[in-house]
């Protein structure tokens, strides 16, 4: 066949852009360097908080806590007065605006302190700038330190329906994001910052918290709950047993029981899904809520030696099903079979972690590529609570110290 002007220009340019083709290749990995890809956005945002003072659970206090100042106490915002018997107990009421009497405060505030922690820890990671670490450390004081300040280690009074005396096991999902203050810890524990002292207390706190989580009625009920409210219970234990398993493993290995003996047959069916999260409000939203504690999970659980995203039911799936079930619907939130969530819907997905842990975990470049492409920061703090972990950097980066 003669060449024609046609083929001589196609076959030129061909042939100019094939190194970019096979550059693009290349650059197509599914471990992306974290460091790189969020240095700038890292950067920008803790040396905003910089200038964020600390703001413990005590500096707002609300007249009808139960508790002491020390106590975390929050507000079911779904539930208002009944209009028929004013001075009787609260009504749930699931559409339309929240109850704004409703108390917020340490809610808000623990959301708070739980961005601007893991934002200055990854920046001191970074940069090996203390003036990150002694920020970071500064609101790890408060909260959980001194004797004027520091938050009693559970979550008794959280989500309380007025007038009852005690909170809800809805409560336990507010402090999800405990999980990656956690993980701060170990990459703080190489920063002068920290001291000997401060190590102590820390893991005391902890300790404590951890075993509100294990003998609490109400962490109980979380923590058996089949949907994001039993995962969120997890990814706090889970968080908290890896920080101390050069110490002691024993809980780490009774969790990985627990997630594979029950989590796994509890939450997900055998398509892949997350039934209870399609039921709710919001169900796109949650799903991906859920798939990111499910994600955090199995990277805190995992080892060198055992991996549990490889882990399937003989009768049903796990993770691997979970990820190519729900990837489809990332890539494109248009592919969603199921109904639009009440609030935000088209605000998503915001770039979820479980998608780079998944590739890392599976080997899957196209997961880490879409993870890349996704904008990185939820847009309102309605959608931050359910955007768990915030700075990947933490999770995929092995601390030079594993323990105190």
């Amino acid at each position: 066949m003669a060449t024609t002007r046609r083929i001589f220009c196609s076959q030129a340019a061909t042939l100019l852009l094939a190194p970019r083709l096979l550059l693009a290749q290349a650059k197509s990995t599914s471990r992306p360097d974290v460091a790189a890809i969020d240095h700038d956005r890292i950067l920008a945002q803790a040396n905003a908080y910089l200038k964020e003072p600390p703001n413990p659970i005590t500096t707002q206090t609300c007249p009808r806590s139960p508790g002491t100042p020390h106590d975390y106490y929050s507000e079911a915002e779904d539930y208002w007065p009944d209009p028929s018997n004013p001075t009787g107990p609260f009504v749930i009421h699931s559409t339309g605006p929240s109850n704004p009497d409703a108390f917020t405060a340490h809610r808000d505030a623990l959301l708070n302190f739980s961005i601007y922690v893991p934002a200055l820890t990854a920046a001191f990671l970074l940069t090996n700038d203390e003036s990150y670490a002694q920020q970071a450390v500064k609101h790890l004081r408060a909260w959980f330190i001194d004797s004027e300040t520091r938050m009693t280690p559970g979550l008794l009074y959280a989500q309380t329906i007025r007038p009852a005396k005690t909170g809800r096991f809805e409560g336990v999902v507010e402090a999800v994001h405990l999980a990656e203050v956690v993980q701060c810890l170990l990459f703080l524990n190489t920063s002068e910052a920290l001291t000997e002292s401060d190590h102590t207390a820390l893991k005391k706190w902890f300790a404590e918290y951890f075993e509100w989580l294990n003998t609490s009625r109400l962490a109980g009920l979380a923590r058996d709950n089949k949907s994001h409210h039993g995962s969120s219970w997890f990814l706090q234990a889970a968080a908290i047993a890896h920080l101390n398993q050069v110490a002691d493993d024993a809980p780490l290995t009774t969790l990985r029981h627990r997630y594979k003996s029950s989590a796994i047959r509890a939450q997900i069916v055998a398509n892949g899904e997350f039934p209870r999260e399609l039921s709710t409000a919001n169900p796109y939203r949650n799903t991906l809520f859920n798939l990111d504690l499910f994600s955090g999970i199995c990277v805190l659980l995992s080892t060198r030696f055992e991996s549990v995203w490889d882990y399937e039911l003989q009768d049903g799936p796990g993770m691997r099903t979970v990820i190519a079930r729900l990837y489809p619907f990332i890539l494109d939130r248009g592919m969603w079979p199921y109904l639009a969530d009440a609030q935000y819907f088209s605000d998503l997905p915001i770039r979820p972690p479980s998608l780079l842990f998944a590739a890392r975990a599976y080997d899957r470049p196209e997961y880490a590529d879409l993870w890349k492409r996704l904008k990185p920061d939820p847009t309102n703090a309605e959608l931050q609570r359910t955007f768990p972990i915030r700075q990947p950097l933490l999770w995929v980066t092995r601390p030079k110290i594993l323990s105190f």
